[in-house]
């Protein structure tokens, strides 16, 4: 289990940045949907490919290391390596200062849900009144798909337990103070009322729902036509044959097309989120599953989906915070390897990341901005203590981990 006082990464062999895609040139962008597909769990149509299901024409991913460990020969010569990968072809370096994604390419990472967009869905989604309740397409048997008033839909999650949506909340808020939210769809929190004004309309369907007259159940905006995402392969090895990552030299980051490279920096992202909120349930539980299933690797990630801009989408994180963290002896084995494996990040979240660590202040200012940004915060109310505490210890541990890479790329 994490601890509250964590001694910094050990001298483990360095391990640069997770890559996707495959190697150079082979990488293939997933196909659209065709028009009339069934929609999927988040309203997209899925191919064979998109699934990552034999001869959808997917190709599988390979792990590219940033910043090699110090003394590490580059491949085919003597030389060490530079810690600045060289640009890829027509560009500048897509690294800089060693561990810092150079802000050229974070200006081609795809915006996401812009902060006006998602406030004014979620000022709309909170007046609106849902017309209908439908079952299917957002996950468990006990959500629904609503359609509002306003004419927007929204998956409305009814968590098995009241921690679940605490989670998807916090999480939610969080990746808000790291300056994330971007990647996660508008979410609020509404009250279960029949006779109220904004559950009126669809009394039938909420007696055949079963769900508890005043839960707290989670509105997230419906977002159409995302396509599955294929996670990084080097854990994707049988078992036994090793899942170790295998760091490669910076300078290979150079010979990758700009669209990979562009989806490198989300996940950078994702995988530092994911650590901080102890969320198992997306590559974590993949790479837990390796153990009886060698191909899992080659399927697509749990709750991670792809915009037709190419931006990463972050879903159902109902398993971070609350319930990842009494979890934590369990998933850490995984989850901490995987932030050990990136060593190159947006500078921003490093930023706020070192802020937090300096202020020891990642619960404060969570809790400030979910009592600022939900009406409903109180009646799933916030961290224990304990909970707290886990929080700040996980920034620190990141920000030792940064500061780790720093000083190993600055060896170079």
């Amino acid at each position: 289990m994490q601890r509250a006082r964590r001694a910094a990464p050990g001298p483990l062999p360095v391990l640069g940045l997770l890559l996707l895609g495959a190697l150079p040139g082979l990488w293939t962008p997933e196909p659209r949907p065709a028009a009339g597909s069934p929609p999927g769990r988040w309203g997209w149509g899925r191919s064979p490919a998109a699934r990552g299901e034999p001869g959808g024409g997917q190709k599988t991913f390979r792990a590219l290391l940033a910043v090699p460990a110090a003394g590490r020969e580059e491949r085919g010569g003597g030389g060490r390596t530079s810690a600045s990968a060289p640009p890829p072809a027509g560009g500048s370096p897509p690294v800089e200062r060693g561990i810092f994604w150079s802000r050229e390419l974070e200006e081609q990472v795809p915006p996401g849900f812009a902060a006006e967009e998602a406030a004014a869905w979620l000022a709309a989604a909170r007046a609106a009144r849902v017309s209908s309740l439908e079952r299917g397409g957002c996950g468990r048997s006990s959500n629904r798909l609503a359609r509002l008033s306003d004419g927007s839909r929204a998956c409305v999650r009814y968590g098995i337990n009241p921690e679940q949506i605490q989670g998807e909340a916090l999480s939610y808020h969080l990746a808000g103070v790291l300056g994330m939210q971007e990647r996660l769809p508008p979410m609020a929190l509404a009250l279960v009322e029949a006779r109220g004004r904004q559950w009126e309309p669809v009394r039938d369907e909420l007696r055949g729902s079963h769900w508890a007259e005043g839960a707290v159940v989670s509105l997230t905006r419906w977002v159409d036509n995302l396509t599955a995402v294929v996670a990084p392969a080097p854990w994707g090895a049988e078992p036994g044959a090793g899942r170790r990552l295998q760091p490669l030299s910076a300078g290979e980051l150079g010979g990758l097309p700009p669209a990979q490279l562009v989806e490198l920096v989300q996940w950078s992202d994702l995988i530092l989120f994911d650590y901080l909120t102890a969320n198992f349930d997306r590559l974590v539980s993949n790479l837990f599953s390796l153990q009886w299933d060698p191909r899992v690797m080659r399927r697509a990630t749990s709750n991670l989906l792809r915009a037709p801009d190419g931006g990463l989408v972050f879903l159902d994180n109902e398993a971070g915070l609350v319930h990842g963290y009494r979890l934590l002896a369990m998933w850490d084995p995984y989850n901490e390897p995987l932030l050990r494996s990136v060593c190159v990040f947006r500078e921003g979240t490093a930023r706020r990341v070192a802020e937090l660590h300096r202020r020891r202040s990642a619960a404060a200012e969570l809790r400030r901005r979910y009592r600022a940004r939900e009406p409903l915060w109180a009646r799933l109310g916030f961290l224990s203590e304990r909970q707290a505490e886990l929080l700040q210890a996980r920034v620190d541990f990141v920000h030792r981990h940064i500061a780790h890479c720093r000083a190993q790329a600055a060896a170079l």
